[in-house]
Parts: structure tokens; C-alpha cells; sequence
């Protein structure tokens, strides 16, 4: 079985494949001081509590927050007598080459998201993943990943706009009932709500006419869905994409001998 661990700047997540389908979806918040111990005391907790038998034999992670990947490398070799898979170390190979700047390095994330996109859609996609950041990654017809944008996050924005106005409230991200607020934490929620719908319609708008071919639209996230609901603005959406990613990267590393 394989141990799939995607570590973002908010949240860590572990899921469990058994080489068909994935057992299970663990989350945690993101911490750099957590030990190898904890993680194992917080992971084996759940498997228990879940009922799941699960024989980890491979695990592979994605890490936006570099401080985090030595006590994940402790954790699988401690824990699972395994050396892990890094999603943008040079020991792990990608099917394709990104095609950027010479000397940049995309997020291991954008990555997955990439191979996962092509693998499921053949490639010329525009994944929008909801996280910490709003990233928008772009997928040749290759499969390889080509560049993108990235826009502050939903939630980030939110904290930025409670923290520097000191009259305006902390607000959950929900759609709004009309456009026009007529209270306070209406016209806060319209104004991210409808904000970034706009955001997100204007960017792939621009994407795909600089593209200049038909483009799918993927979305991930845990905000994915809510944003779907002001207007058609995604052909699907895909929670599992980045883990689902990172599958298609380890196996394609077995396959090299890695």
C-alpha cells in the first residue's frame, strides 16, 4: 500500500491507496515542530479509530513548507522501514519536464496537480486549486506543466481584511443571497464571494485566449465547490487531484527502477 502525504502551508494530508482506490483521507494542520512521533501517534489514532488495516509499504510526499520534509522522511523509514518519494528532488522523476524559467521551481503541489490532470485529461487543462493560495496551473497537451498564476487565497484574504480593518468582523466564505450587502458581514461576503468568482472567470479567460486552443477547466480544494455554485466556471471538480497526482508519480518511478 501507499502512504500519499501532501503537505500544504494550512493543512497536511495523509491518504492511503491500495493500489485501486484510496481507503482513506487523514488531515491535519501544518506544523513544522511535529515530530515523527506525533505524526504517528495522530495517524495510527485515526487508522484505529477508522478500522483500517493498512500495510504501508511506499510513501510518497509533496511539500509546499520545506522545514516539515526531514520529520516526514523520519516518520516513513521510522515507522514503515521505507525511504520516501520528494516530489521535486531530483531522485523523483516527473512523466514530463516542466517547461519554465530556467532555475524555477514550481510547487511540488503544481506538479501533482499536473500529472494528475494530464493522466485524467489528456493535457491542455487549467487546474484552480483552493488553498492557502488560489493557484492556477496550466497543462501543455504534453502533459507537461507550463506555468501559471497564483492569486492570494480565499481565506488568506479574508484574515488580511479582518486583521487590517479593525471594525470589520472575521466572516465565513459563503454565497451570498443578493449582490448587495445590507449589513456588514453581507457586503464582506459578497465582495469575496463575487470577487473572486470574477477573478477566477477572469484569469482563465485570459489563459486560454494567450493559450490560443480549447482548454479544460479543473477544480480542487476544499472552496472548489462553493465557487461552482455562483456560475459554471469548471468542467469538474476533483478533490483527489494532488493525491491522485502524486499515485501517478510513483508509479511512474517504479517503473524507472527508482
Amino acid at each position: 500500500m501507499l502512504l500519499t502525504i501532501d503537505c500544504g502551508n494550512t493543512n497536511t494530508v495523509f491518504s492511503i491507496w491500495d493500489g485501486e482506490k484510496f481507503l482513506c483521507t487523514l488531515r491535519t494542520s501544518t506544523h513544522h515542530a511535529r515530530t515523527a512521533d506525533a505524526y504517528f501517534t495522530w495517524y495510527s489514532t485515526l487508522i484505529n479509530h477508522y478500522g483500517i488495516d493498512a500495510d504501508i509499504t511506499d510513501v510518497i510526499i509533496s511539500s509546499t513548507v520545506p522545514r516539515v520534509v526531514w520529520n516526514l522522511r523520519v516518520f516513513a523509514d521510522r515507522f514503515f522501514n521505507c525511504r520516501p518519494l520528494v516530489v521535486g528532488k531530483p531522485d523523483c522523476k516527473l512523466p514530463h519536464t516542466p517547461r519554465v524559467d530556467q532555475g524555477a521551481q514550481p510547487g511540488p503541489d503544481r506538479l501533482a496537480n499536473a500529472v494528475a490532470a494530464y493522466d485524467r485529461h489528456g493535457g491542455n487543462v487549467v487546474v484552480v486549486d483552493f488553498g492557502t493560495a488560489t493557484n492556477f496551473d496550466v497543462v501543455a497537451e504534453d502533459g507537461a506543466y507550463v506555468g501559471g498564476v497564483i492569486a492570494p487565497g480565499v481565506n488568506l484574504s479574508l484574515e488580511a481584511l479582518h486583521s487590517g480593518a479593525a471594525a470589520l468582523p472575521h466572516v465565513d466564505v459563503s454565497q451570498p443571497e443578493k449582490v448587495i450587502g445590507t449589513n456588514t458581514v453581507g457586503c464582506i461576503q459578497s465582495g469575496v464571494f463575487w470577487g473572486y468568482t470574477g477573478l477566477i472567470e477572469g484569469i482563465i479567460a485570459r489563459i486560454k485566449a494567450e493559450y490560443g486552443a480549447p482548454m479544460k477547466v479543473v477544480g480542487t480544494g476544499g472552496l472548489a465547490p462553493l465557487f461552482e455554485q455562483g456560475d459554471h466556471l469548471f468542467d469538474s471538480i476533483e478533490d483527489d487531484l494532488t493525491m491522485h497526482g502524486l499515485t501517478v508519480i510513483h508509479d511512474f518511478n517504479k517503473e524507472q527502477g527508482a
